[in-house]
């Protein structure tokens, strides 16, 4: 198995190394833009093989795709991080030019790749990655559901002094401020949330899931990477091990919630042919009414970057 992360930043070395060091694929390919910072740190990464004791091999490449030839599975890391003060959307113009070239060169050399977005702002860069590679929506998708619910299942843990392990959750929109909770549907130990915590504590750790991303940005003057990484990563294991997980991931719902054409976040079965089923949940009114606020926002963004035009 061969799989290529593309940008060797914080996020997409992070991802790289999970992938090295659970031994997912037999190659890693790290591409990068700037000379030098994929090669490095793909040896760093290889050079811990003998002392964490894994096989798998990564190299590092300047912007060389013909390298990245036969990938199995690409994660799309490119892009512009966000900055102090600066919203997902102030990013969309860059960022998509260099998604769509990134896309254009990937599907160039590994035409039946499994693509996963990580760019931000995530549903629009996912958008615009299904655009360029003209592929079904079951191999073109983005990584955002399972860095918010690892979040959202973090600071439930660390609120009930329990085990992250044993908190199972599903969160579903766009990924950030408008993201949709789905209390109904976490449980700790297959026990309710509900009838472990009050409305009120669960409500603010909903809140401050909703504004993870900057919370850590606020702290570092960054965005976040070990946890987006290793959620990367995750999905990257899903597929290649079909292991038909059920994760939460951003793709085209195509009538489904009754929403056409718009990118959310909804729970999928994840295996060796990407996304292989969407999963419908019923939901109530109240969370119907959160996922019609979170669709109009993300569409919203979607319609910005169709005024743009298509990134040279």
């Amino acid at each position: 198995m061969k799989v290529t992360v593309v940008g060797a930043g914080n996020v997409g070395a992070t991802c790289a190394d999970v992938l090295a060091t659970r031994e997912i694929a037999n190659e890693i390919v790290l591409v990068d833009i700037k000379e030098g910072i994929a090669e490095g740190k793909a040896l760093d990464i290889w050079q811990k093989a003998p002392i964490i004791g894994y096989d798998s091999r990564t190299v590092g490449v300047t912007n060389d795709y013909a390298r990245t030839a036969g990938s199995d599975v690409v994660v799309i890391t490119s892009g512009l991080p966000r900055k102090p003060g600066m919203s997902r959307d102030d990013l969309i113009s860059v960022n998509a030019g260099i998604v769509k070239s990134v896309t254009e060169q990937v599907v160039a050399h590994s035409p039946n790749a499994i693509i996963i977005i990580v760019s931000n702002p995530l549903d629009v860069m996912t958008y615009q990655a299904h655009l360029t590679a003209k592929l079904p929506r079951e191999k073109v998708f983005g990584m955002a559901g399972i860095l918010d619910t690892a979040r959202y299942r973090a600071f439930l843990a660390e609120a009930l002094n329990v085990s992250p392990k044993d908190i199972q959750a599903v969160l579903m929109g766009g990924h950030g401020d408008t993201m949709v909770p789905l209390p109904r549907y976490t449980t700790v130990g297959g026990i309710p949330v509900t009838e472990l915590i009050g409305k009120a504590e669960l409500d603010a750790i909903v809140q401050r899931t909703a504004q993870g991303g900057g919370e850590l940005v606020k702290l570092m003057g960054t965005s976040a990477w070990y946890a987006p990484g290793a959620a990367a990563a995750q999905m990257v294991e899903a597929i290649v091990r079909d292991q038909r997980r059920v994760f939460p991931v951003c793709l085209e719902l195509q009538g489904e919630y009754g929403i056409n054409g718009v990118y959310l976040g909804a729970p999928v079965i994840l295996g060796k042919n990407g996304v292989e089923r969407v999963i419908e949940l019923q939901l109530n009114d109240e969370e119907k009414a959160l996922l019609e606020t979170s669709r109009g926002h993300v569409k919203e963004v979607m319609d910005a970057l169709d005024k743009m035009g298509q990134p040279a």
